[in-house]
């Protein structure tokens, strides 16, 4: 796999999971344009892949506003002549149950999140069909935005939100030869040190420990590095054919979310009334109610009846 002559953004990759996809998309040949809100971790970061080889530059600045969208794409395009991937991975976590979650809670969070996954893909939804050559834009959403997580309900507005928007732009930017998909990674991060049952994870993960087969294959939870290669594939040409999905992956674990449909249908001539509708629903719907809640699966829990594709690469 080859992305040399690529150039790609990736917002939030000073470190944690956005350094590990610049610094994967870097191995593999492309130019990155490193962003965060830190100047100096921004600049470590570019100098780190430089020092390993890869070509790398950066830009400080926060990510939301329409600005900072459009000063990213023309930093790639005056620094490297042109831009062809788009990784939005900022992001922030102001997590708080819904009575004790402010307005600025909310605000920052989907700001961050949403609209600047938005103002992002925007501007380099423009630089792509201009120079008509094609790209690939990767979002990253997050399970949470799949099945719900206590006191994250900012969170889980924004990512449901971002994997809504892919499946839509999609379709827009077909014709446009740019493929537009979503990851929902999990790994060994600040944020997710911060979820209770993971503390420990983390932690040996921080030390460079080997984590245990039930972590990287029943919780899919692995390093940052473990991720990193589903947006080396998303940004080549092989994914090219590959648009709209919202990709799981983690650990040893590698899947794809289902897009939402109806799971049982039913019919009532003239229509439903309130009553009607208190009358038929044990019988049919209820026994198609959807668990709530992304779950941390423990050891000893059996595995899910989920049909799995096993490959080993020895």
């Amino acid at each position: 796999m080859d992305l040399t002559g690529k150039v790609a953004v990736v917002t939030g990759s000073g470190c944690g999971l956005g350094l590990a996809y610049a610094t994967e998309l870097a191995r593999l040949g492309a130019a990155v344009v490193v962003n965060d809100v830190d100047e100096q971790v921004t600049a470590d970061a570019a100098a780190g892949i430089r020092a390993a080889g890869g070509a790398a530059s950066h830009l400080a600045a926060p990510v939301g506003p329409t600005a900072t969208a459009e000063a990213l794409v023309a930093h790639a395009v005056e620094t490297y002549g042109h831009l062809d991937v788009m990784v939005c991975n900022a992001g922030i976590l102001r997590d708080k149950v819904l009575w004790k979650m402010t307005d600025a809670d909310f605000d920052a969070v989907i700001d961050v999140h949403l609209r600047g996954t938005f103002t992002c893909v925007r501007a380099a939804a423009i630089q792509m069909k201009a120079q008509d050559t094609g790209g690939r834009i990767i979002t990253v959403g997050s399970s949470t935005g799949q099945q719900g997580n206590f006191g994250q309900g900012n969170y889980a507005a924004a990512k449901a939100g971002i994997v809504g928007m892919v499946r839509t732009w999609a379709m827009e930017l077909a014709r446009d030869k740019i493929t537009v998909n979503a990851i929902t990674p999990i790994a060994a991060t600040a944020m997710t040190a911060t979820v209770p049952g993971l503390e420990e994870l983390v932690a040996a993960a921080a030390a460079g420990e080997p984590l245990p087969s039930f972590a990287r294959r029943l919780l899919g939870f692995g390093t940052p590095q473990d991720v990193a290669g589903v947006v080396g594939f998303l940004a080549s040409d092989e994914a090219a054919d590959v648009t709209g999905q919202a990709v799981n992956i983690g650990g040893d674990r590698l899947g794809i979310w289902s897009h939402p449909h109806e799971l049982t249908t039913g019919f009532n001539t003239g229509g439903w009334t309130a009553e009607q509708i208190a009358e038929d629903w044990n019988s049919l719907l209820a026994p198609w109610h959807q668990p709530v809640g992304s779950t941390l699966v423990l050891p000893e829990m059996k595995k899910p009846a989920a049909p799995v594709a096993e490959k080993n690469n020895a």
